[in-house]
């Protein structure tokens, strides 16, 4: 049976997601990055950059949430568009590796800073909150002209923006919604499907540290304790 190394956040809800969808049989292995179990050898083994998700698919390890969602889909055929033509290949490669360079990365960062940083630096939430709001409103901008990013068929590039997408509140602050109609039309229809209230109920199954306290801090922001000069 795949085992699926996941935690409660954005990228591997994205994997969480897939899986559900797909009806795949699958062993969920929670990694408390707030304990620190991502720095510990077994799961290094697997994923030597120490994040979450990951999968190991009988010989196959696959980690980061994208390559994930790509080598799930093209395994089963699933939630691919339905035209196979250089055309819409190249559309969905670049949707997927927008969200992985951009939307991701961007996101992050502002929730960093506007929310864990033990200094807060005006120009940097300023910065990381920008880009991100960038990236959205692109988004946002593809959905007013299209039902789903990559035409009228749902697929992993949709359920790769949802992952992020859905916490734009924590990212960028709850006001921001109103920026992003189409985007949030998109967000609302996936989350209202069954398999988004499953995956999203995975953290039911397991116990993860909630406060973020100096431990966390110290598992989640090495850089604390290493000054790189």
């Amino acid at each position: 049976m795949l085992r699926f190394y996941y935690s409660t956040a954005p990228n591997p809800m994205k994997v969480a997601l897939f899986l559900e969808e797909a009806g795949l049989p699958y062993e969920a292995i929670p990694v408390d990055t707030r304990k620190g179990d991502q720095h510990k050898p077994d799961y290094l083994a697997i994923n030597p950059n120490a994040k979450v998700p990951a999968i190991v698919d009988g010989d196959a390890v696959v980690f980061d949430s994208n390559a994930i969602l790509l080598y799930l889909a093209e395994k089963t055929g699933k939630f691919l568009p339905a035209e196979k033509t250089p055309k819409v290949r190249g559309e969905l490669l670049s949707w997927l590796m927008f969200v992985a360079s951009g939307v991701g990365p961007y996101s992050g960062q502002s929730v960093h800073f506007r929310h864990y940083a033990p200094e807060k630096s005006p120009y940097v939430v300023n910065r990381y909150g920008y880009e991100a709001q960038r990236h959205y409103g692109i988004l946002n901008e593809r959905l007013a002209t299209r039902k789903y990013m990559l035409g009228e068929t749902y697929t992993i590039v949709d359920m790769d923006v949802w992952g992020w997408a859905r916490l734009i509140p924590v990212v960028l602050g709850e006001e921001h919604w109103a920026k992003f109609a189409h985007l949030k039309r998109l967000v609302d229809e996936i989350t209202a499907r069954p398999a988004a209230a499953r995956a999203i109920a995975i953290k039911d199954r397991h116990a993860f540290k909630a406060e973020m306290d100096e431990e966390a801090r110290r598992n989640m922001f090495r850089h604390i304790e290493v000054k790189v000069m």
